[in-house]
């Protein structure tokens, strides 16, 4: 071998060295390192061939030398590159960040201290474009949390690709809210929420997440609260159960509501305003702009109403009576929340009334009740009062302004100049009820098939039966498939979800997509809105209905 063939040699080994250590090295600074120093196993080094012999000229051999310095320079101010990039991150303030949470601006997210541009990434998230967007601007983890797939090494390896740099370490959220403000102890919530009042604090769960489980996970179960959320301390907390006369009134503590037996049951809770946006289209009501995520569903453990009832004497009786609830939550001039139900169903085991203690196996969030609320299967959400304090047993419903004034339906002619709360009942049981939760309203599906997906429930352990689904605006119906657990009869507390894949017609640029629920009752829902309006926009039922466009096939 000649001294230039040696020559080369050296230099080919050193540059391939340097080509390993480049390859090697992963820069998660910027795309451009990346892609210039990847560790895909498929990644070849695409370089001219170095094999040497005796009968190459002296002036090929040069050359080659020459594309080898080349292609080692090159490798070597890349390797300064990206050295550089990871020693020196791009820095940005959370308000950056949030700036861009749109393709317009680009979609960028947070990870711990890391900043993330995954505009690229949106249209290929396995979870679908719409979840991801939810986190556009902020940050992943709470995301991430509700699903398990993410805490995998794979997962953090793809998003290390779209790295862009780190948020600063002086950027700290100031605290907008003075000492004095009653809401200024809250709990922080879950940015998907779609927050419909900030004080008192009420929100739901977007369409795409609510269905995604049949249980709903604890940081986007809908929130419904009247009054600033309190803070209680769980070694101090006492349960005040009034006994009837000549019985014993109770002072419970959690280690004594321990000691009953433990029950658990799956509940949906669905709030009297769910839906109340659909009757703000027909005219104008009083309330919260609900869409159809004002309903979810959780495993409640606690005790039984009926066995604390019980143990402090109390028993059914002939005459009408109430259970009524009073919560830990006030306003400023220590108005309590109240509300009650039937003695009746109170006592009855068969209607598992709970004090309930836990939510999907862990202790009440704070939002939802910690550390003990009332939940009422079949029963509207206003009566499963949270914060629950006290417990007593009268001849009349609540004076609560809840019971009382609030929570009641009236037919369409009534307006506030002339209804009279006392003529009507306050709401118990819920009628039949379901929605669409996928595709969204307005959103653009494929051609050739459509999956449709949403849930069904009715009040009173009425179970649902059958769901209607129909793509032409209720002209033609097909049956859904009805998913998660079975129900029994006459105690069908939660709620069932569905899903229908149809053929979408030929030709067709739009679909007017309905739902409508039938329970064994046979009850149904009503096909529009106007007929069952009132003034507060409760008790919104109707066909549920959606509005998509179908892409042209090329």
């Amino acid at each position: 071998m000649g001294d230039s063939s040696a020559t080369m040699l050296l230099l080919h080994r050193a540059v391939v060295s340097a080509f390993r250590h480049a390859c090697r090295f992963k820069s998660t600074s910027s795309k451009l390192c990346i892609q210039a120093c990847s560790t895909n196993d498929s990644f070849q080094p695409q370089c001219p061939s170095l094999t040497f012999s005796g009968n190459n000229s002296s002036t090929r051999e040069w050359r080659v030398m020459g594309t080898l310095l080349g292609l080692g320079a090159v490798l070597a101010y890349h390797d300064h590159r990206c050295k550089a990039a990871q020693e020196l991150p791009r820095i940005y303030t959370r308000e950056e960040v949030r700036s861009h949470s749109s393709p317009e601006t680009r979609i960028w997210v947070t990870l711990g201290s890391e900043v993330f541009d995954v505009t690229e990434f949106v249209d290929l998230h396995p979870g679908g474009p719409s979840k991801l967007m939810l986190a556009a601007g902020g940050p992943l983890e709470p995301f991430w949390a509700l699903y398990a797939v993410h805490n995998q090494s794979h997962v953090r390896e793809i998003l290390a690709q779209y790295k862009i740099g780190e948020l600063s370490p002086e950027d700290k959220a100031p605290s907008t809210l003075k000492t004095s403000d009653p809401y200024a102890d809250d709990p922080i919530r879950h940015p998907a929420l779609k927050v419909n009042s900030q004080r008192p604090f009420n929100a739901e769960p977007p369409p795409e997440l609510l269905t995604e489980n049949y249980i709903t996970p604890n940081p986007i179960f809908f929130t419904r609260n009247h009054l600033p959320v309190p803070n209680l301390d769980p070694d101090t907390y006492r349960l005040h159960v009034e006994g009837p006369p000549g019985g014993q009134s109770l002072s419970l503590s959690l280690d004594d509501l321990y000691q009953f037996p433990k029950h658990e049951i799956t509940v949906t809770l669905q709030c009297a305003g769910n839906r109340r946006s659909e009757m703000t289209q027909v005219k104008e009501v009083r309330g919260l702009e609900w869409s159809i995520g004002a309903i979810s569903t959780a495993r409640w453990a606690g005790a039984r109403l009926c066995d604390v009832l019980a143990q402090a004497g109390h028993q059914l009786c002939e005459t009408e009576a109430h259970v009524c609830f009073e919560g830990l939550d006030s306003d400023p001039t220590g108005t309590a929340y109240g509300a009650s139900i039937p003695l009746a169903r109170a006592m009855d085991p068969e209607a598992e009334v709970l004090l309930a203690y836990e939510m999907n196996g862990q202790p009440l969030p704070r939002d939802h009740g910690f550390p003990v609320r009332v939940v009422v299967p079949g029963v509207v959400g206003a009566r499963h009062v949270k914060w629950l304090g006290k417990v007593s047993v009268a001849s009349e419903e609540s004076y609560s302004h809840w019971q009382r004034r609030d929570y009641k339906g009236f037919s369409p002619s009534v307006d506030w100049d002339t209804v009279d709360f006392d003529s009507a009942p306050s709401i118990q049981e819920l009628p039949v009820q379901s929605a669409i939760t996928e595709p969204k309203d307005g959103a653009t599906v494929e051609s050739g098939e459509v999956t449709i997906k949403g849930y069904a429930w009715s009040g009173g352990g009425r179970a649902v039966i059958r769901v209607d689904v129909s793509l032409d605006g209720g002209l033609t119906w097909q049956v859904a498939k009805l998913d998660g657990e079975e129900q029994c009869p006459r105690k069908a507390w939660a709620w069932r979800l569905w899903e229908l894949q149809a053929p979408v017609p030929a030709g067709q640029k739009e679909l007017n997509i309905v739902c409508k629920a039938i329970d064994d009752s046979y009850n149904v829902q009503p096909d529009t809105v106007a007929p069952i309006w009132n003034l507060r926009g409760v008790l919104s039922n109707a066909w549920h209905r959606i509005h998509v466009h179908v892409r042209a096939n090329p």
